[in-house]
């Protein structure tokens, strides 16, 4: 754990704090339960156009070896590994992966789950066709530094996934005020607001990193049908971007 110079402490406590609970669709990791379908049909698609793979197929990312960074309780490895990828899921709280582990082998899915960071797995020559680096990077202390690690993870032509939240005053009204303090559906002081990441700053910190993001997407949540939904225009609170390593 030597390398892990972008790992946050405090950021990881949290994490720590509320590992039991990944895979309770109504407690504290319930937003991520509602997004995930959404999540899913975004990266998947990617994954599929890149690659050229056929999602139709019983399992499209047969071949396909893909890191989950900050893979938490797995709610992203297992639906990858039911493709048929080769998933490796990595997370720096510690606390996470045996909860990972358990559920895994319990639906018969065979996953890779470390404790140790996108620093380290780069050290040590770790190498993916694809990154899943979902809500991780406002969590980080240096985004720069992290991004670069996770740009090294990648074969060249590899594809990154990488979701965040904007930084303005309606993402601080709806990602904190209203998720952490009206709804409760996490924990209050989950996110601090000024480690947000405008779309323009994560396109430059992508390109610093030596990634060539082509692509950027809204996550929109519509309180009349409760669901989340990918959006061209609106990317004011959640969005997603996909960038490749240059082959």
């Amino acid at each position: 754990m030597e390398s892990a110079t972008t790992i946050d402490p405090s950021e990881i406590a949290k994490f720590e704090a509320m590992a039991a609970e990944w895979w309770d669709p109504n407690g504290k990791f319930k937003p991520l339960h509602m997004l995930n379908p959404c999540r899913l049909d975004y990266i998947t698609r990617q994954i599929a156009v890149e690659f050229d793979r056929d999602l139709s197929a019983s399992r499209p990312f047969e071949g396909l070896r893909i890191l989950d960074i900050g893979c938490g309780g797995g709610l992203l490895s297992e639906p990858m590994a039911r493709l048929g990828a080769d998933v490796v899921g990595a997370d720096a709280a510690e606390r996470n992966i045996p909860v990972a582990r358990v559920h895994a082998e319990a639906q018969g899915l065979k996953i890779d789950y470390r404790h140790t960071t996108a620093e380290a797995l780069a050290a040590a020559g770790e190498r993916f066709d694809a990154v899943l680096n979902m809500e991780v990077v406002e969590h980080v202390a240096d985004p720069l530094a992290y991004l670069t690690a996770c740009h090294d993870l990648l074969k060249p032509g590899g594809l990154m996934t990488c979701s965040t939240i904007n930084r303005n005053p309606k993402s601080f009204a709806m990602a904190i005020v209203g998720a952490e303090h009206i709804m409760r559906w996490l924990p209050k002081g989950t996110h601090e607001w000024s480690k947000f990441i405008t779309p323009d700053e994560l396109y430059s910190l992508l390109s610093q990193a030596g990634l060539d993001p082509v692509d950027r997407k809204g996550f929109v949540f519509n309180p009349v049908s409760w669901r989340w939904s990918l959006s061209d225009k609106d990317l004011s609170v959640n969005y997603v971007t996909t960038s490749l390593r240059p082959a």
